[in-house]
């Protein structure tokens, strides 16, 4: 008997994460990114303790949107080195996904829309951490996500 593949459903609030990001300034929405994949790098870590690239991309995802300095060969080179090793980590693992959200974290610094990426990584961690509660579970994250992002937008309108 073959045994099904589980597949991923993202929750309605996907829809409602993307039009928020589209109004959402550059900084942050690189902000947003990076914690969307901090929540979800020990699943990384915990797998690879003595790898540093997914975390090392977040903080110049962080440093980026602080400072605003930005040299693509540094973007280029923290988030292409962290999806590299997502591409070790076990196929639809939560240690590969939490590595290309951090990927995709750095990426945010070239092309804002890489943000709604690295939350949808993050929420894909969150989905093969648990796949008997995965729902209930993407539900809970996708929930987060929005109300950090409307959270990080009100406090850049206010600035």
């Amino acid at each position: 008997m073959q045994t099904r593949k589980a597949i991923f459903i993202d929750v309605d609030k996907a829809k409602a994460i993307e039009k928020l990001a589209r109004r959402s300034d550059h900084r942050t929405l690189a902000l947003w990114a990076a914690d969307c994949a901090e929540r979800v790098l020990p699943y990384f870590e915990e797998k690879y303790p003595g790898e540093d690239r997914p975390r090392q991309a977040i903080e110049e995802a962080r440093k980026w949107a602080s400072t605003g300095a930005f040299h693509m060969s540094d973007v280029r080179g923290f988030s292409l080195s962290s999806h590299a090793v997502a591409r070790d980590a076990d196929e639809e693992s939560p240690a590969r996904f939490a590595a290309r959200a951090a990927g995709q974290a750095m990426a945010t610094a070239h092309v804002p829309t890489h943000s709604i990426a690295a939350a949808w990584y993050a929420a894909k961690a969150v989905w093969a951490a648990d796949p008997k509660n995965a729902q209930v579970n993407i539900a809970k994250e996708r929930d987060w996500q929005y109300r950090r992002l409307l959270e990080l937008s009100e406090t850049a309108q206010r600035t």
